[in-house]
C-alpha cells in the first residue's frame, strides 16, 4: 500500500495532519478541538481508535488545542521532546505517564512499518520541530513554522517525493494588516513563519527529479491567500529554474477542510 497522508486541517487556525502506512498510522499535531479532528477523520474513513500515537511539533494552540482531549479518550501515547513536554504538560491536562512519551530531536522512531525523524527548525516555541516520514523508498516532509529555512532543514527535506511547507503569510498584506507592531515583527523575524517568497526562494534548493507534490500549509487566514501563495511560490521558483528543470506540482491545504488522502506512490 506504501505511505499515505491526509492533512485534516492546515493554517494559523489550527493543524493536524494523519500519515498512514500498511502498518502504523499517526497523527501529527492535535491543533483543532477533540470533535473536529474525530469528525475530520471520520470524512476520510477513520477513526481515532486506529492511531498508534500522536506526534508533536511544538507547544503553541494552533498545534495542541484537542490534544489532551484526543489522547485521553483514545489511550493515544504522545511523542515530544522534553523541552516541549515541561511546555505543554499544563496546557493539555492529565495524561497518564505511560502515555507521556519522550521523542528527543533528531531521534528516529518505528511505528509499524513507518520511520519518522525529527529535526529542529528555528521557531519562538520551547524546541520545535518538523518531521519525515520514510517507507521504504518513499520520503515525506512537514516543513511548518520555519522562523527561516535553514541549510540544515534544507538539508533534511530535500529530495522528498512530498513536501508540505509553510507558506505562512504575503509580506505585504502583512505590512499592511491590523496585528500590533510587535506581533508582526515577531512573525517576520528568523523565529516566525515563513512567507510566500521565502518559502518560493527555498523550495529551490529542496526539490529534485524524486519530488512529486509541494503543499502550501499554513497559511495566515488574515494575510493570506490560497491564490496568492500558489502565484508567488511559482514565480519565485519560476524566476531560478532553467526552462528543462523539474517542477514539483503545488498543492493546497485548507483550514476549514481536509485534503484528499494522497499517496506517495504512483501505483
Amino acid at each position: 500500500m506504501g505511505m499515505r497522508f491526509c492533512m485534516l486541517g492546515s493554517g494559523s487556525t489550527g493543524n493536524a495532519m494523519v500519515v498512514a502506512a500498511d502498518e502504523g498510522k499517526v497523527l501529527i499535531d492535535a491543533g483543532l478541538s477533540a470533535k473536529k479532528v474525530e469528525q475530520l477523520m471520520q470524512e476520510r474513513g477513520m477513526s481515532p481508535q486506529e492511531l498508534d500515537a500522536i506526534l508533536v511539533t511544538h507547544e503553541h494552540a494552533d498545534h495542541i488545542k484537542g490534544l489532551g482531549a484526543i489522547a485521553r479518550k483514545y489511550d493515544l501515547p504522545i511523542y515530544a521532546n522534553e523541552k516541549t513536554w515541561e511546555a505543554l504538560d499544563k496546557q493539555i491536562g492529565e495524561i497518564a505517564e505511560a502515555n507521556k512519551c519522550v521523542m528527543q530531536t533528531g531521534e528516529i522512531r518505528e511505528f509499524g512499518s513507518l520511520q519518522i525523524e525529527s529535526y529542529a527548525i528555528s521557531h519562538d516555541a520551547a524546541e520545535p520541530v518538523g518531521y519525515c516520514f520514510y517507507h521504504g523508498e518513499e520520503k515525506l516532509s512537514l516543513a511548518t513554522d520555519l522562523g527561516y529555512m535553514s541549510s540544515k532543514v534544507k538539508e533534511k527535506i530535500e529530495d522528498s517525493d512530498v513536501l508540505i511547507l509553510e507558506a505562512n503569510h504575503d509580506i505585504e498584506m502583512l505590512r499592511m494588516g491590523r496585528y500590533p507592531w510587535n506581533i508582526k515583527r515577531r512573525i517576520l523575524s528568523d523565529v516566525g513563519h515563513l512567507s510566500n517568497e521565502a518559502a518560493g526562494s527555498g523550495l529551490v534548493d529542496v526539490v529534485t527529479a524524486k519530488t512529486k507534490r509541494v503543499y502550501l500549509a499554513h497559511l495566515s487566514r488574515d494575510h493570506n491567500m490560497m491564490d496568492l501563495a500558489r502565484l508567488t511560490v511559482n514565480n519565485m521558483v519560476e524566476e531560478r529554474l532553467e526552462p528543462d528543470d523539474h517542477r514539483a506540482k503545488l498543492m493546497d491545504t485548507y483550514h476549514d477542510r481536509p485534503t484528499a488522502w494522497d499517496r506517495l506512490s504512483e501505483e
